[in-house]
């Protein structure tokens, strides 16, 4: 039961792990971080994860009974996921027990916790090719995937998919359970949200899954992906609007689509630029260093499409002085496309 002050009760939840625990940590250990749970002090951070992993192998029941509320579990997993941020620490976790557990809090009844505990995930396997594997042979990717292509929280499945971006990213065996997984449905359905975060995040990742790779370009133009993209192009949110174009630029690089086969909806797409163009020239000094990405997104994808500079580049509105030219056409996210399709 709580304490009187309504706080959980660590003590009792203490003798509860002493009891039921493996015998894997030693009480002392735990007493320590049970007494001090939840206070800012000097921690062992070896000690401290696996005293956070006894808490995450205790049954909900026994949380609850001793006051351990979901928002206890966030905060906890807030500081497992500072600890996580060394690569060191992060492929440990395994080792001491705790990846499991962890994994086992995305199918967590409470949405903040599903979010939470992905939130942790991705910060684990990012440019972490060794906690990629783990989290794989754990069976990790699979309740990400489901929580992103169906969680009723917007947030847990924003969560879910910025941890599947970084665990499939530079891991073959990750892009290949994502395509078998038929997860593109997923990526169109954060598209046609209206929340800007999921949809910058699935264009993130389709331009990366997009990368020199014609099967998923396939799949990709058979879902309408591209006539999404030119839609968002036009967004209200300036970072949807840059990951848009940077996917339609990635598509009207390639010099490997067949003719006949073009972009859909051309007359959209000039129409749509057009706009952008009209939007940036009467941006003032600031605005214009801020859409430095996006005003050179616009000129490189109407020179791919049309074989011509853009009007941006006749009025000097590319580069701004001060600027340096790009090196390559942005963004140097996914390579090279051009605008035609299978």
């Amino acid at each position: 039961m709580p304490k009187d002050g309504g706080g959980p009760d660590w003590n009792g939840l203490l003798k509860w792990s002493l009891v039921h625990g493996d015998g894997t940590n030693p009480p002392r250990a735990l007493r320590k971080w049970f007494m001090e749970a939840m206070q800012a002090n000097t921690i062992d951070v070896v000690k401290r994860m696996k005293e956070i992993t006894q808490v995450m192998k205790t049954p909900d029941d026994v949380l609850r009974s001793h006051g351990v509320t979901p928002e206890n579990i966030e905060d906890m997993l807030d500081e497992l996921q500072e600890h996580v941020e060394s690569i060191d620490m992060a492929n440990d976790l395994r080792s001491i027990g705790g990846l499991d557990p962890l994994l086992g809090y995305l199918k967590n009844s409470h949405a903040g916790i599903r979010a939470k505990a992905a939130e942790v995930v991705s910060k684990i396997v990012q440019n972490n090719p060794k906690s990629q594997q783990l989290v794989m042979e754990s069976n990790g990717l699979e309740p990400l995937l489901m929580n992103f292509s169906s969680d009723p929280s917007t947030n847990s499945r924003t969560k879910a998919l910025g941890a599947i971006s970084s665990l499939i990213r530079h891991n073959q065996p990750g892009v290949a359970a994502f395509r078998l997984g038929n997860d593109y449905a997923a990526l169109k359905d954060a598209l046609d949200s209206d929340d800007a975060i999921l949809q910058r995040k699935a264009l993130h990742l389709i331009q990366y899954l997009l990368h020199d790779n014609r099967a998923d370009r396939n799949v990709a133009t058979e879902l309408g992906l591209p006539k999404l993209m030119i839609h968002l192009a036009s967004s209200d949110d300036s970072g949807v609007r840059e990951a848009a174009l940077g996917g339609l630029l990635e598509l009207a690089q390639d010099k490997t689509f067949s003719a006949g086969n073009t972009l859909p909806d051309q007359d959209k797409l000039k129409e749509v630029l057009k706009s952008r163009i009209e939007g940036i020239s009467t941006m003032d000094a600031g605005d214009l260093h801020a859409a430095r990405e996006e005003r050179q997104l616009v000129d490189s994808l109407w020179k791919e499409c049309y074989n011509e500079p853009s009007s941006l580049r006749e009025k000097g509105l590319v580069v701004l002085p001060g600027e340096d030219a790009p090196q390559q056409l942005p963004p140097d996210v996914a390579g090279k496309m051009r605008c035609r399709m299978y």
